[in-house]
This record gives structure tokens, C-alpha cells and sequence, in this order.
């Protein structure tokens, strides 16, 4: 399919389906619009299987779609950045401790509680699939996806400090949960017997900490040229230049694309453009790039509903996904559970947060991307199934029931 007819079918669908949520399903944006797709897919599957002919441009829209490409490679840098420039850097400060905590410590343990909670039960359930594979499905579910949780957070009744921790280690763990499945994805790949931990420990520094330099050294070089003009049309073109140029350097030199994005916005946004008082330029730059955010994660959202279409038919598809959704929450309850028993005085927050942090820990399309980039094997059907099911269970399930968890969790009186 031509490039230029894609992008044109894939903004129409998601026009269309944002227009009937908003018209008359008038669910949450990013829910309703994940539903709508869900419901026009399957419709589409049952359709093509009757008439091809009939369902041919949504079939073709989703299979001419290169989700994992054009999610981790084009949209991932915008979303991320969008989100990190408008933050509140202060409450981030604030909460700089818990968020750590989760975003690293808490990464490790979901993914290792979840591959071997996986790979226990599935083998009880006469399913074959080695623990190396489980671990592998661990680290890319393990981390909470920034857009979905950016997107669903909008409209809960979430405490500030809690929304601010919780948004705050969805943009920083990607990190932490990217290093970690590359690891075992080389691992998988190499078949040896054991982790090179030296190996990983390199890769680790390198990754993080080579991503986090290459936003700041960008950042600051963007916020400088950004401050010395007041055209803003200029403004504009230099700041997505900026995610442009973090995207192919550290793509280049196998930086963290996520941390370098989100250290870039985290400091640009921190910091204002405006030349004096009488000018606006950085508020504009704001609400250009929450403009920008809420039109990808309209694209995006739409993108995982289709994938429904591609996803390979298993005799055992509902049973994985059940799975997995089970295991997935007790390894994020256990991962927050941990670090609040060991490092209470430093996570400052308290045990009844934790249903309400487990529930919001919300997968997205990420989680999506990295499981249908793996290599093909007879075990990839199997967490590429897992995988859509547990982010489609969390932005639909999760998303709609956060503010019954809040309150529950929390007396009115506190909140």
C-alpha cells in the first residue's frame, strides 16, 4: 500500500473513531476509542472470513501498519516528550525518591516475579514455554507505559503526589525495563548457559546513563536557540528538531531513546523561553505539544485496536491471556509491596497506596511493539498474545474501574 494512502486511512479511521466516542459512545478518549476499534476489528476478522472484499482497506490498514517500527521508532519520542515538557518539575522533586524506586528496583522484581509466576502456572496448565521466554515477556510488560497511563490519569480522582509518582516512573522505566530485555534477548539469542553480567552492567551504563548526557547536552542546546528568538513558528520547528535529532543519535550510539527524550523535555520544559514578560512563547510551545500528545495518542490507541486483526489464532489464547493478567498484578503489587517494606523512610508513601499504585500501573503499546519485535519462534505467538491481552485488560478494565480503587482506598476525607 502506498505510504501516502496509509498515513490518509489510518487518520480518517482514527477521526472516525474518535467522533463516535465522542458523539455518542462518550466513554474516556483513550477508552473509548480502544473499544471502538476492538469492536470495529473483530467485526472486520469475522467480515473478511465471510467477504474479503468487503473488510479489504481495514485489513489492509492493519496489516500494512509496522506497529513495533513505527511506535518505538517515530511516535514513542513525540509521546515522551510531550509529556516530559509539560510535567511539573517540582512535584517531581518532591516525589523524586518513591518514583526511583519503582522505576528501578520495582522493574527488576515484576519482571522476575511474573517469568517465574508465568512459567509455573502455564506448565501446570500443559503449555510448554522455557523460563528464559517468561523472563523475556516479564521485562517488556514489566514496565508501566508512560502514553497510557498520561492518557487514562487525566481523568481519575488521584491524589497529586500519587498521580505525580505514578506518572513520573512510567516515563523513567522504560529505561530499566529496556536494558533488561535486551539482556535477556541477547541471552535467548546467544543460547549460553549463563547471563553475562558484565556484559549487562556495561550495557546498563551505557544505555541510561549515555541517554540521559545526550538530553541534556541536546536539551540545552534546543532551550538556548529556542530562548534567543521570538518567532514561534521557529520555536516550534527547533523543538521538534530536538526530538528528531535524540531520536537518530541515540539510536546511532545505542543510547536510551525514552530517557534522552524525557531528560531533554524534563529540561527544556523546566526552564521558560520567554524573553520578557510581555511574551508568550513557552505556554504556546506547551499547548502545542499537549495538542500534539492527545492527536498521537488518538493514532496510537486506534493502532492497537487493529492489531487485533493481526493477531495469530491459539488454541489456548483466552487461557494465556488470563494468565498473564493475574500475573502481571500480583507482580506488580509484590514489586511495590518490596520497596515500601525495605525503604519505607526513603519511598515516603504508605502501605494503603499500594492497591491504588498496582491498578495504575497502566501497559500501552510499547508493551505491544517490543513483544511483536521479537524473533520469530514458537513461543512468540504466545507472548505476543499475552501481551495484547494484558495492555487491552489494563487501558480498558483498569482505566475505567481507577476511580472506584481511589476510592476505595482512600477516605474522602484524605483525598
Amino acid at each position: 500500500m502506498d505510504l501516502f494512502v496509509l498515513i490518509a486511512l489510518l487518520i480518517i479511521v482514527s477521526a472516525f473513531y474518535s467522533y463516535i466516542n465522542a458523539r455518542y459512545v462518550k466513554l474516556p478518549g483513550t477508552i473509548g476509542i480502544v473499544s471502538i476499534a476492538i469492536i470495529a476489528s473483530i467485526v472486520t476478522v469475522v467480515v473478511d472470513s465471510i467477504d474479503p472484499r468487503t473488510a479489504r482497506y481495514l485489513t489492509m490498514l492493519a496489516k500494512n501498519i509496522n506497529f513495533s517500527s513505527t511506535v518505538l521508532n517515530i511516535m514513542l519520542g513525540f509521546l515522551l516528550f510531550s509529556s516530559s515538557f509539560t510535567l511539573n518539575t517540582r512535584r517531581l522533586k518532591k516525589e523524586m525518591r518513591p518514583i526511583f524506586l519503582l522505576s528501578t528496583i520495582s522493574v527488576i522484581i515484576s519482571t522476575l516475579v511474573f517469568g517465574w509466576l508465568f512459567y509455573g502456572v502455564v506448565r501446570l496448565l500443559g503449555i510448554h514455554i522455557p523460563l528464559m521466554y517468561c523472563l523475556l515477556f516479564g521485562a517488556l510488560i514489566s514496565p508501566t507505559d508512560p502514553i497510557a497511563v498520561g492518557a487514562i490519569i487525566k481523568n481519575s480522582r488521584l491524589p497529586v503526589n500519587l498521580e505525580t509518582i505514578i506518572s513520573g516512573e512510567s516515563l523513567f522505566n522504560d529505561g530499566i525495563g529496556l536494558v533488561l530485555f535486551i539482556t535477556i534477548l541477547d541471552f535467548v539469542r546467544s543460547g549460553n548457559d549463563n547471563l553475562d553480567l558484565v556484559k549487562a552492567a556495561l550495557l546498563f551504563i551505557k544505555e541510561i546513563f549515555g541517554g540521559i548526557f545526550l538530553g541534556i547536552i541536546l536539551g540545552y542546546i534546543a532551550f538556548r536557540l529556542m530562548k534567543s528568538i521570538t518567532d514561534f513558528q521557529t520555536i516550534v520547528l527547533v523543538s521538534v528538531a530536538l526530538v528528531m535529532s535524540i531520536s537518530v543519535i541515540a539510536a546511532y550510539l545505542h543510547f536510551s531513546i525514552p530517557l534522552a527524550v524525557v531528560t531533554a523535555g524534563l529540561f527544556a520544559g523546566n526552564r521558560s523561553i520567554n524573553i520578557d514578560n510581555t511574551e508568550h512563547s513557552h505556554q504556546a510551545l506547551e499547548k502545542f505539544w499537549q495538542l500534539i500528545d492527545e492527536m498521537l495518542n488518538t493514532i496510537l490507541f486506534v493502532m492497537i485496536g487493529l492489531q487485533m486483526i493481526n493477531l495469530p489464532y491459539l488454541e489456548n489464547y483466552w487461557l494465556i491471556g488470563g494468565v498473564g493478567i493475574m500475573a502481571i498484578l500480583f507482580a506488580r503489587w509484590i514489586s511495590i509491596m518490596t520497596p515500601l517494606i525495605f525503604f519505607k523512610k526513603i519511598a515516603r508513601t504508605n502501605f494503603k497506596n499500594i492497591n491504588i499504585l498496582t491498578w495504575a500501573g497502566l501497559r500501552g503499546g510499547i508493551s505491544i511493539a517490543l513483544a511483536l519485535s521479537l524473533p520469530y519462534s514458537s513461543y512468540r505467538h504466545i507472548i505476543l498474545a499475552g501481551a495484547y491481552f494484558i495492555v487491552i485488560f489494563s487501558v480498558i478494565v483498569q482505566g475505567l474501574t481507577l476511580n472506584r480503587v481511589i476510592e476505595a482506598s482512600i477516605p474522602k476525607d484524605d483525598r
